[in-house]
């Protein structure tokens, strides 16, 4: 298969996940600005959502452009990348409504966590079958903030039971480390041009 259709396939997935998590927003009753309070949290939880979302799709599109050629494990494992990506609309969606309370909030990082490792599944897949000397391989380096996220989801969901605001302030300090552009992948490209 070649990597188009794979990176086709994965846009597609993203945008209907995108649009599925802006429909669950339900439109207030009244034309009052004091009508959309009750939206804060809903709107809140679309936000982070919608970053995290962002970050995936603009990896994905960074890691996607050093893959030559799409194994039947590489497959398998962007599929399974996009079945927790794909809960990302119901975590959110319940998280919201129930204004960031401690079981929804646990699950939210749940699901973050599950995508966080399958994407780690997905990038060492690429690296094996393109070998270590690979771009991506050397682009990845030691990868701080692939190692120390999964960490931090993990004492975000530990946390959501003592303190919502703890939890949900690591949620986005990730968000907020991984939403500064990676230009790992740019910068290998450019010294293997060079």
């Amino acid at each position: 298969m070649r990597k188009e259709r794979l990176e086709a396939f994965s846009d597609g997935v993203l945008a209907i996940i995108i649009t599925i998590m802006v429909l669950e927003i339900r439109v207030p009753m009244g034309d009052k600005l004091a009508n959309l309070r009750p939206l804060i949290p809903i709107f809140s939880s679309y936000v982070l959502s919608f970053i995290y979302l962002a970050i995936y799709w603009n990896n994905h599109h960074h890691m996607m452009h050093t893959v030559k050629h799409v194994t039947g494990d590489i497959l398998w494992a962007n599929l399974h990348l996009l079945f927790w990506l794909s809960l990302v609309p119901f975590v959110t969606g319940w998280m919201g409504e129930n204004h960031f309370a401690q079981a929804p909030l646990a699950l939210y990082g749940v699901i973050l966590l599950m995508s966080a490792i399958a994407y780690y599944i997905l990038q060492t897949r690429i690296i094996r079958n393109h070998g270590q000397d690979s771009i991506l391989s050397k682009a990845i380096g030691k990868d701080f903030k692939g190692k120390i996220s999964p960490v931090l989801y993990i004492v975000a969901i530990c946390s959501s039971w003592i303190s919502e605001w703890i939890s949900g302030g690591i949620y986005i300090l990730v968000a907020l480390m991984w939403l500064i552009p990676d230009r790992r992948i740019e910068i290998i490209f450019r010294n293997e041009e060079s």
